[in-house]
């Protein structure tokens, strides 16, 4: 027998690709190829940099900023739970919210229920998870520098992935996401 490429096997015990192309073969795919830019492009700057440190010093696109304040700033976190998961920021590197001004907590809270109002606006979220993870035992993913999470929810968004495959099926690319939020932005 002759597989595709040319290789040769001397019996029938290998059985051959050739007809596999239109044959289901058991395996569920979640094709993403959006994903390949954010693979490709890599960390935002060195490993051992604060990406939220070093965020603020890239274009708006690049670092996903969709707006800026005075004390704090506000992007699409990278790795989202859910379409339009914001991440609101402090400029200052601190790790723990004791650790924030009063000014930089009141622009984090100003910020997030601005957050809300737009993507309540932009993508009708129904509901809205909040929260800060405060240090790496808590879950935080970037334990050294304070960040709170705003994660839109909809009546139908929960479904068999997350529980049984540990997959999250985005529908949309972060870029555009960024684009609509900013845009929707009140100045």
């Amino acid at each position: 027998m002759r597989d595709y490429d040319g290789t040769e096997y001397p019996d029938d015990s290998v059985e051959s690709s050739r007809s596999f192309a239109a044959v289901p073969d058991g395996f569920a795919r979640l094709w993403t190829p959006h994903r390949i830019a954010y693979i490709e492009s890599g960390p935002a700057g060195p490993r051992d940099e604060c990406v939220f440190c070093t965020a603020p010093g890239l274009t708006d696109e690049e670092a996903l900023i969709v707006h800026r304040a005075t004390l704090a700033y506000v992007l699409l976190n990278l790795f989202p739970y859910n379409s339009g998961h914001l991440l609101v920021v402090p400029y200052r590197h601190v790790s723990t919210y004791d650790e924030a001004t009063v000014e930089e907590a009141a622009e984090v809270a100003s910020l997030t229920q601005t957050a809300m109002r737009v993507l309540r606006a932009t993508s009708r979220a129904d509901g809205f998870n909040i929260g800060m993870n405060q240090g790496a035992i808590a879950g935080a993913g970037i334990a050294a520098h304070l960040h709170q999470h705003v994660v839109p929810r909809w009546a139908a968004d929960a479904n068999f992935f997350p529980i049984i495959a540990q997959t999250k099926a985005l529908p949309r690319v972060l870029g555009e996401v960024r684009s609509e939020v900013a845009a929707a932005w009140p100045t």
